[in-house]
């Protein structure tokens, strides 16, 4: 019979086959670049944090980042891409709020299924937006807000960067629970919305505190409240939503990553691991602060249901507002 050694003994030949198997089927991760697909075209919020933890994973790996940036088709063109990918863990999807609403705007239609083709790795952050007003409208607080839509239904109108964005319906969501009605105004994006809000064209606007914040400073825009269940470090005064009358308003984008189906528990967990330990770094910590943005790092269960709870909550909104793909 002849003797085999696998690592530091002599093994039966069964043994050795096992072992030698059990090595070849878990080779070390990563050997070659890793691709992150990201919904949304460079130069973004989400685009200029996945290059920052990118290249914190190159550091420690070796292999590089790749950034693919595939926008379009509200962000469903770049998830269809990573749901199709081979599940080896050298693909994972970077996307964002957008990523629980589309399934309530497309229906079937949706190239792809979110919860059955895409497996959670780890949310990475929640990004603060601020309900933010032109000065000529009279009202400097959430309270005055409800009251003048109240006394001029119909007649107050809000931007967004599209329909089915989130801030269409962020504004949809608030709508409903203060009991007013303001009228929406569609953009091709939130640079135009939000440049005519400044002009004084639309009256509302619910948008990123980072791209919202040089306009509020320079007063072309009026804040009222930040809209997530917590205060921003960037604009310490100013209240939430709920602080301001309308409880129970919770209402954040946030950043993800997420891998096709079927992608190894080891290679989940490596990932899951290093990108946690990039965003308590300093450097990453104070980008995400500029921004207003607050890093999160869940564990991949986290995430799943994090999912599942904000496809809910963006579902009911969806048809309450009658909400259509451009």
């Amino acid at each position: 019979m002849k003797t085999v050694f696998c690592r530091y003994g002599i093994v039966l030949p069964l043994l050795a086959t096992l072992c030698g198997g059990a090595l070849a089927a878990n080779p070390p991760y990563p050997e070659k670049p890793i691709r992150i697909v990201v919904v949304y075209p460079p130069g973004g919020g989400i685009d200029i944090l996945v290059r920052a933890l990118g290249q914190k994973l190159s550091d420690v790996w070796g292999p590089p980042i790749i950034v693919d940036n595939r926008p379009g088709a509200g962000t469903t063109i770049g998830a269809a891409i990573a749901a199709k990918a081979s599940a080896d863990g050298y693909t994972l999807l970077a996307t964002d709020v957008s990523y629980s609403i589309t399934p309530s705007l497309y229906g079937r239609e949706l190239p792809y299924d979110p919860l059955k083709d895409l497996t959670p790795i780890i949310l990475l952050n929640l990004v603060t937006d601020v309900l933010v007003v032109h000065p000529s409208l009279p009202v400097k607080s959430v309270k005055q807000l409800i009251a003048h839509a109240k006394a001029n239904p119909g007649k107050i109108l809000y931007a967004s960067a599209g329909n089915g964005t989130l801030n269409h319906l962020a504004p949809e969501m608030f709508k409903t629970m203060a009991g007013i009605d303001m009228v929406h105004v569609p953009y091709k994006g939130a640079v135009a919305a939000i440049a005519d809000v400044m002009s004084g064209r639309e009256q509302v606007y619910i948008g990123a505190l980072a791209s919202t914040v040089p306009h509020i400073k320079s007063g072309r825009l009026r804040a009222l409240a930040i809209t997530g269940a917590r205060r921003s470090t960037v604009l310490p005064d100013l209240p939430t939503v709920i602080e301001a009358g309308v409880p129970k308003y919770d209402v954040n984008s946030w950043y993800g990553l997420l891998a096709p189906v079927g992608t190894p528990r080891p290679i989940i967990d490596k990932v899951n691991g290093e990108v946690k330990k990039a965003l308590r770094m300093s450097d990453i910590q104070e980008r995400l602060a500029a921004d207003g943005s607050v890093a999160v790092g869940s564990t991949p269960e986290e995430f799943g249901t994090f999912i599942r709870s904000e496809m809910s909550k963006w579902e009911k909104v969806v048809k309450a507002a009658g909400a259509k793909v451009d």
